[in-house]
């Protein structure tokens, strides 16, 4: 009985590794909420993939970093999985002088809704860019403010307004 567990025990580890180090890559844009697994629309991670879905909702430059600030509708797939999350930010980063993609770096955001409610996450690194799940839920003016810091680099931020109609 005991061979029997310990067989048991190694095959389901066996069989669980492979899984575990594809839910660690962000390439397969499978994004990890717990137990639940959001396959964002099962695209493929191309060039450009997700970072050019969504629409773009602010586009900035800070001490010769450009960004681009995106956010896809992701509310009917949470619902599906009891969640409340509405909205997947991303932020991507380029060099202003060069447009080489900066993606090596820590990126943390704080939203602030109507409600003076506030939401802060430490953005996880996909593809080219960052990218963390909010909720956009009540209509009206959204302030958005983001702390990066790029490449060892000093910590800079930027800061808008988003309006949810």
């Amino acid at each position: 009985m005991k061979k029997l567990v310990l067989v048991l025990a190694a095959a389901t580890f066996a069989l669980a590794a492979p899984l575990m180090a594809g839910a660690a890559e962000h390439g397969s844009m499978d994004m990890d909420h717990g137990d639940m697994k959001m396959d964002y629309g099962a695209m493929k991670m191309e060039k450009g993939g997700m970072m050019t879905m969504g629409k773009v909702i602010h586009q900035g430059k800070v001490d010769g970093v450009k960004f681009t600030v995106r956010a896809i509708d992701i509310k009917a797939k949470m619902e599906k999985m009891g969640m409340k999350e509405t909205n997947h930010i991303m932020v991507m980063f380029s060099d202003a002088k060069t447009g080489k993609a900066m993606a090596d770096g820590e990126v943390t955001m704080k939203i602030v809704g109507p409600d003076k409610s506030e939401q802060v996450k430490k953005l996880m690194g996909m593809e080219e860019g960052f990218g963390s799940d909010f909720v956009l839920a009540q209509k009206g003016k959204y302030g958005i403010m983001a702390k990066f810091k790029l490449g060892g680099n000093k910590v800079q931020q930027f800061k808008f307004w988003y309006t949810v109609k």
